[in-house]
């Protein structure tokens, strides 16, 4: 058995105990003492609308796909690797000029198929930025599907001191290009596609609305279909928005680049599509551009994607049960 410790120790233990309760209760009150007082603070104020029911600042972030996107680097990054490994899988692609200055060039990754369909694809990237070679991640989807799969190449806003002009000028002359030389290639002019994304499908859209006869001596149908996913389709809020401290938006470049002012152009079916995760804005451009097409008796298609962020959108069409990959092959006829 425990020996039985004696009163006094006992006495001393809680007297002990007690006081070094009673120290620390003063030390922490004086602590709490120290504490800053907490104050409610004042709700946001909202200023002047500039744009539908948006203020500025709503306005700005409303195009600024990072703001609703945390993990755009991770997916850009992803765009980048998997388009390596799409390579070391069907092998590098075809280069070839389409005009006169270096980056007016375009890659091709070939099908074995004969007198194949062609999809001829736009990146995104603002308009600031951007590489052919880093869209190479949905190739495989339409080689081994039976058809030629196309990556442009062109200039960015930032090289064109601020317009946009010459990127949309670049974009239709190497459709242009790949409708004159498709049987160099393998492919069938009579089955030309064209595909965007963000940007891309703002340049996309321009590429749908293009009078083809008038500015290029080519078929009014030059164009089989298109894919338009997050994309703009009428310049006015976006030239309101922080957008324009890098675009040199003129009442020339927002009328003659707007798609949806130029519907009468379109002569083909168009897929539009945008993640439910994107903004606001890109979300409203969509279903507005849709819903114009459908108004003026044109074909069209509008796909939501579901818990899809701008970014992880793109991503679909690589996959043959992705919301754009199956869509695109349904487009293009394809199996």
């Amino acid at each position: 058995m425990y020996p039985k410790r004696s009163s006094v120790e006992n006495h001393v233990t809680r007297r002990t105990f007690w006081g070094a309760v009673g120290a620390w209760i003063a030390t922490a009150g004086a602590a709490f003492a120290r504490q800053p007082v907490l104050t409610r603070q004042a709700p946001c104020v909202k200023g002047p609308r500039v744009w539908l029911d948006m203020d500025q600042k709503e306005l700005d972030d409303a195009y600024d796909q990072t703001v609703y996107a945390p993990n755009q680097q991770q997916i850009t990054d992803r765009y980048e690797t998997n388009s390596e490994a799409t390579r070391m899988r069907i092998g590098p692609p075809r280069r070839y000029a389409y005009g006169p200055t270096p980056i007016e060039a375009l890659d091709i990754y070939m099908t074995m198929c004969p007198d194949a369909p062609i999809n001829v694809f736009i990146h995104g990237g603002a308009w600031r930025g951007g590489l052919a070679k880093d869209y190479a991640f949905p190739a495989e989807l339409f080689v081994q599907s039976g058809a030629h799969y196309v990556v442009l190449d062109f200039t960015t806003v930032l090289d064109s001191g601020g317009s946009l002009m010459p990127m949309a000028d670049q974009v239709r002359r190497a459709v242009a290009w790949v409708h004159r030389n498709a049987q160099t290639f393998g492919g069938d002019s009579n089955r030309l596609y064209v595909s965007g994304f963000s940007s891309g499908g703002h340049l996309t859209g321009v590429v749908l609305t293009t009078d083809w006869t008038k500015d290029f001596n080519l078929p009014a149908d030059t164009l089989k279909g298109g894919l338009c996913c997050s994309g703009m389709f009428d310049l006015k809020p976006v030239r309101l928005s922080a957008r324009s401290s890098y675009v040199k938006f003129t009442d020339r470049i927002e009328q003659t680049l707007s798609p949806q002012r130029h519907l009468d152009k379109l002569n083909c079916p168009v897929i539009v599509a945008y993640g439910t995760f994107e903004t606001p804005e890109f979300q409203r451009q969509s279903r507005d551009f849709a819903a114009a097409l459908k108004a003026a008796g044109k074909q069209v298609q509008l796909l939501a994607g579901e818990g899809y962020n701008h970014f992880e959108m793109l991503e679909t069409l690589a996959n043959p049960y992705g919301l754009l990959g199956r869509a695109m092959l349904d487009l293009m006829k394809l199996p």
